[in-house]
């Protein structure tokens, strides 16, 4: 009787610290899935704040620029999808499909202000105006935090895909569906960079 009470209390604390185990391992990543959604939600902020500019930006523009109405209205639909996709990428972030959506319709709106700024070289009343500047400066600073939100973001996807992968986490992780989260990347090379807004 003494060697079943005792395997039964050596059983009951095996019981207990694997769910000690499991419970402090699901707290800690849902606490990186937390910080990657806020991360996440800096970026949102930050992509709204340059989604809203570039209206402002087109009619100071469109003045100037009559015969660009090609380009001015590729700018506006490249606005209009990278908004979908932000929502889209706000409601999951992290999600694969999201993320590349997100990084996509960015690099094209990045590419489509880029051909704006250069035609934009060829005005130069346009480059004298003060609306202008102001917005382009705004601009300028906008383009700044959201890749200082970007690179916030993607620490913290590091961070929690690695919390996620590493033993014995990764049993867990895959029990309670913790899934892998995408980093935000644009997805054109040729836009890497930030929209030249020299003026």
């Amino acid at each position: 009787m003494a060697g079943f009470i005792g395997l039964l209390i050596a059983l009951i604390v095996i019981v207990a610290v694997v769910g000690v185990i499991v419970m402090n391992v699901y707290n800690t990543l849902i606490t990186f899935r937390r910080r990657y959604e806020n991360a996440y939600a800096q970026i949102d902020v930050q992509l709204r704040r340059r989604h809203d500019l570039i209206p402002n930006l087109v009619e100071t523009v469109k003045g100037y620029m009559k015969h660009e109405r090609e380009t001015l209205e590729a700018v506006i639909t490249a606005r209009n999808s990278a908004i979908t996709a932000t929502r889209q990428a706000a409601t999951t972030p992290g999600d694969p499909a999201a993320m590349a959506q997100l990084g996509q319709a960015e690099a094209v709106l990045s590419g489509t202000l880029g051909r704006m700024f250069a035609l934009a070289e060829a005005y130069p009343d346009l480059k004298a105006d003060q609306s202008m500047g102001q917005l382009m400066e705004e601009l300028r600073s906008t383009e700044n935090r959201i890749a200082f939100a970007r690179q916030a973001f993607n620490d913290a996807v590091t961070l929690y895909n690695t919390k996620r992968e590493i033993f014995p986490n990764t049993l867990i992780a895959g029990s309670f569906n913790f899934r892998e989260a995408r980093l935000l990347e644009e997805s054109a090379p040729e836009v890497k960079e930030v929209p030249r807004v020299s003026f």
